[in-house]
């Protein structure tokens, strides 16, 4: 079989993959700000989740949104959507910790601002996960992978014994 077949096949993977995973982003954004939505709302009605978040997740949730923001950010958010800081004794020093934590994973990275004060944002899923997008940009464009293997009838040099 010609390697055409596999290459249009490959291609309509790679697009495919690409278009679901900036469909998951959008989705992911939409989920946080309705989610926030309901929070406030329930908030301004008094009444209280019945499923409470743990902060981790309560600042994943914050941070899918979107938008780059500073811890203090962060705790504006929470309090926003009626997460209690109460319990910690420092909330902000908590949030850093939830924060560095995050980062660490790669769960979210830290974004410079001009001002000084960095920034955290969501890290969005990659593009592809096999192959990064210049290989699949090349694969696009020229079609061929470099394989690098010797030529039947060539034998291989042997590793020294020692």
């Amino acid at each position: 079989m010609t390697p055409e077949p596999y290459r249009t096949a490959l291609d309509a993977a790679i697009r495919e993959y690409e278009t679901l995973g900036e469909q998951r982003r959008d989705l992911d954004r939409r989920l946080s700000h309705l989610a926030q939505t309901i929070g406030t709302l329930s908030r301004l009605m008094g009444l209280v989740p019945t499923v409470p978040l743990g902060l981790t997740d309560a600042c994943r949730l914050i941070l899918r949104g979107g938008l780059p923001m500073t811890p203090v950010e962060v705790r504006e958010r929470l309090l926003d959507i009626g997460v209690d800081l109460s319990v910690y004794a420092s909330d902000l020093s908590a949030i850093h910790t939830v924060l560095k934590r995050l980062n660490e994973a790669g769960e979210i990275r830290l974004v410079p601002r001009p001002h000084g004060k960095s920034a955290y944002l969501w890290q969005a899923p990659p593009t592809a996960v096999a192959i990064g997008p210049e290989v699949a940009r090349h694969i696009r464009q020229s079609g061929q992978f470099h394989i690098d293997v010797p030529s039947p009838g060539i034998p291989r040099k042997r590793k020294k014994e020692r």
